[in-house]
Protein backbone atom coordinates (compact mmCIF):
# COMPACT_ATOMS: atom_id res chain seq x y z
CA UNK A 1 0.00 0.00 0.00
CA UNK A 2 0.83 3.38 -0.83
CA UNK A 3 1.30 6.32 1.82
CA UNK A 4 1.51 9.74 1.01
CA UNK A 5 3.05 12.88 3.38
CA UNK A 6 2.89 16.12 2.40
CA UNK A 7 6.52 17.19 2.88
CA UNK A 8 9.18 20.02 3.06
CA UNK A 9 11.60 17.46 1.81
CA UNK A 10 12.69 14.28 0.21
CA UNK A 11 13.83 12.66 3.09
CA UNK A 12 12.77 10.55 5.86
CA UNK A 13 13.93 12.83 8.27
CA UNK A 14 12.17 15.97 6.88
CA UNK A 15 9.21 17.83 8.14
CA UNK A 16 5.95 17.58 6.99
CA UNK A 17 4.47 20.42 5.40
CA UNK A 18 1.04 20.94 6.80
CA UNK A 19 0.09 22.19 3.94
CA UNK A 20 -1.82 20.03 1.69
CA UNK A 21 -1.93 21.48 -1.70
CA UNK A 22 0.83 23.72 -1.76
CA UNK A 23 3.53 21.34 -0.35
CA UNK A 24 6.77 21.30 -1.75
CA UNK A 25 6.61 17.98 -2.48
CA UNK A 26 4.78 14.58 -1.00
CA UNK A 27 6.66 11.39 0.32
CA UNK A 28 5.23 8.28 -1.20
CA UNK A 29 6.42 5.56 0.89
CA UNK A 30 5.31 1.83 -0.18
CA UNK A 31 4.14 0.02 3.11
CA UNK A 32 5.26 -3.49 2.48
CA UNK A 33 8.23 -2.77 0.84
CA UNK A 34 8.98 0.26 3.17
CA UNK A 35 10.69 1.76 0.13
CA UNK A 36 10.08 5.71 -0.60
CA UNK A 37 10.48 8.30 -3.47
CA UNK A 38 9.62 11.68 -3.73
CA UNK A 39 7.15 13.46 -6.13
CA UNK A 40 7.78 17.10 -6.58
CA UNK A 41 4.70 19.43 -5.87
CA UNK A 42 6.15 23.00 -6.63
CA UNK A 43 4.51 23.40 -10.10
CA UNK A 44 1.41 23.96 -7.52
CA UNK A 45 3.55 26.47 -4.93
CA UNK A 46 2.49 29.75 -6.84
CA UNK A 47 -1.12 28.90 -7.92
CA UNK A 48 -3.97 30.98 -7.85
CA UNK A 49 -6.20 28.39 -7.29
CA UNK A 50 -6.67 24.85 -7.96
CA UNK A 51 -3.44 23.60 -5.88
CA UNK A 52 -5.02 21.33 -3.71
CA UNK A 53 -7.24 19.79 -6.87
CA UNK A 54 -4.41 19.20 -8.45
CA UNK A 55 -2.25 17.89 -5.93
CA UNK A 56 -4.98 14.96 -5.25
CA UNK A 57 -5.10 14.12 -8.63
CA UNK A 58 -1.70 13.43 -8.87
CA UNK A 59 -1.47 11.20 -5.71
CA UNK A 60 -4.68 9.40 -7.15
CA UNK A 61 -2.41 9.06 -10.29
CA UNK A 62 0.14 7.46 -8.23
CA UNK A 63 -2.06 4.82 -6.63
CA UNK A 64 -2.09 6.35 -3.66
CA UNK A 65 -4.10 4.62 -1.05
CA UNK A 66 -3.26 6.89 2.71
CA UNK A 67 -3.12 10.91 2.87
CA UNK A 68 -1.00 12.15 6.01
CA UNK A 69 -0.77 15.81 5.85
CA UNK A 70 -1.57 18.59 8.34
CA UNK A 71 -4.60 20.03 6.40
CA UNK A 72 -6.73 19.63 3.65
CA UNK A 73 -9.25 21.69 2.15
CA UNK A 74 -12.60 20.93 1.02
CA UNK A 75 -11.95 20.68 -3.06
CA UNK A 76 -8.85 18.31 -2.29
CA UNK A 77 -11.13 15.97 0.29
CA UNK A 78 -13.31 15.86 -2.43
CA UNK A 79 -10.58 14.39 -4.63
CA UNK A 80 -9.62 12.15 -2.81
CA UNK A 81 -12.15 10.35 -1.08
CA UNK A 82 -13.86 9.91 -4.37
CA UNK A 83 -10.85 7.93 -5.68
CA UNK A 84 -10.50 5.80 -2.10
CA UNK A 85 -7.49 7.44 -0.55
CA UNK A 86 -8.19 7.93 3.44
CA UNK A 87 -6.89 11.19 4.93
CA UNK A 88 -5.17 11.46 8.16
CA UNK A 89 -4.68 14.54 9.60
CA UNK A 90 -1.34 15.44 12.19
CA UNK A 91 0.38 18.31 14.00
CA UNK A 92 3.72 19.06 12.90
CA UNK A 93 6.37 16.08 13.05
CA UNK A 94 9.28 14.67 10.93
CA UNK A 95 7.89 12.58 8.25
CA UNK A 96 9.32 8.84 9.88
CA UNK A 97 7.28 9.56 13.18
CA UNK A 98 4.00 10.55 10.74
CA UNK A 99 4.56 7.16 9.32
CA UNK A 100 5.18 5.67 12.47
CA UNK A 101 2.38 7.06 14.40
CA UNK A 102 0.51 5.54 11.55
CA UNK A 103 1.66 2.09 11.45
CA UNK A 104 1.32 1.91 15.31
CA UNK A 105 -2.57 3.15 14.69
CA UNK A 106 -2.12 6.75 16.78
CA UNK A 107 -3.76 8.86 13.38
CA UNK A 108 -7.65 9.44 13.79
CA UNK A 109 -9.27 8.69 9.87
CA UNK A 110 -10.54 12.54 8.60
CA UNK A 111 -13.83 12.42 7.75
CA UNK A 112 -14.23 15.69 6.76
CA UNK A 113 -11.72 18.96 5.43
CA UNK A 114 -10.25 20.78 8.41
CA UNK A 115 -9.51 24.20 6.18
CA UNK A 116 -11.22 25.86 3.80
CA UNK A 117 -9.88 26.81 0.62
CA UNK A 118 -6.93 28.59 -0.24
CA UNK A 119 -5.27 28.03 3.02
CA UNK A 120 -1.78 29.17 2.58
Amino acid sequence: MKIAISANDSSLESTLDMRFGRAPSFLIYELEQQTYKSIDNTQNLSSAQGAGIQSAQNLVNADVKVLITGNVGPKAFQVLKTAGVDIYLTPQTTIQEAIDNFKAGKLTKSETNNVEGHWV
